[in-house]
């Protein structure tokens, strides 16, 4: 589905990723942790075509898509729900959700709208009885879910998460990990962004820890736990400034 190799990016003439390499099949769940600043945000953002790589391939499905556009890599089936979890204050849940109907009415897969929105609200059954709640209204773990339904409802293939659980609510961060289990046994794949290992889900299948835009470690999350100079990275325990 998704295979970066060695990836170089740079910003302001200095260098932020240095040959950064991953892949995601479809149906996996696979998670990039890193401490803030490693690189995970560039490492999405480039993916999805917003930045362009100074080095290295990105292809999906077996197809570059380095110097296309956002929106069509999101045409292929890329969906991306950024940390920031923005919704449009001024429209209710329920057209949040059903935005990428309105602007690819295909979708990637071809499939009817009813049957995209359907799978989101599957996946958020909470949605439900928020539909004709406004954006602006919404708490932080309910913008979080109305985020990833949406990037849901493009009909995307592989969805790329960053920090789905950040700043959430105990409460509410049960609800993002079911979603994510629901999401991975519907046959997509998913990425996700994490700044401590600690909320990297039971269920990921492979795991790559980022620092100082390198990958210093490719393979299970037990593994990452025993390795102690990859745990001391991961364990969350040094705030930089995010890239």
């Amino acid at each position: 589905m998704l295979r970066v190799g060695n990836l170089a990016v740079d910003i302001g003439g200095s260098p932020v990723l240095r040959g950064v390499s991953f892949e995601v099949g479809a149906g996996e769940l696979v998670c990039l942790v890193g401490r803030n600043g490693a690189g995970k945000t560039t490492s999405f953002r480039t993916v999805m075509g917003f930045r362009k790589p100074a080095a290295g391939t990105i292809q999906f499905d077996g197809r570059d898509i380095v110097g296309l556009r956002p929106n069509q890599i999101a045409q292929l089936g890329i969906g991306f729900a950024p940390e920031e979890s923005e919704v449009f204050g001024e429209l209710t849940v329920a057209e949040n959700i059903a935005l990428p109907t309105w602007t690819c009415p295909a979708g990637a897969e071809g499939r009817s709208a009813q049957a995209r929105i359907a799978d989101a609200y599957r996946v958020f059954p909470a949605l439900e009885r928020y539909r004709e709640r406004g954006g602006y209204a919404l708490s932080g773990g309910e913008r979080k879910m109305v985020s990833i339904a949406r990037a849901l409802a493009l009909d995307a293939r592989l969805l790329l998460l960053d920090e789905p659980t950040e700043g959430l609510s105990p409460v509410i961060v049960p609800a993002i990990t079911q979603a994510l289990a629901d999401i991975r046994a519907l046959g997509h794949g998913v990425l996700i962004a994490e700044s401590n290992i600690h909320h990297v889900p039971d269920l990921t299948d492979r795991l790559y820890v980022i620092e100082r835009g390198e990958i210093i470690f490719a393979g299970k999350p037990a593994a990452a736990r025993r390795d102690p100079a990859v745990a001391r990275i991961i364990e969350g325990t040094t705030v930089a400034e995010r890239l």
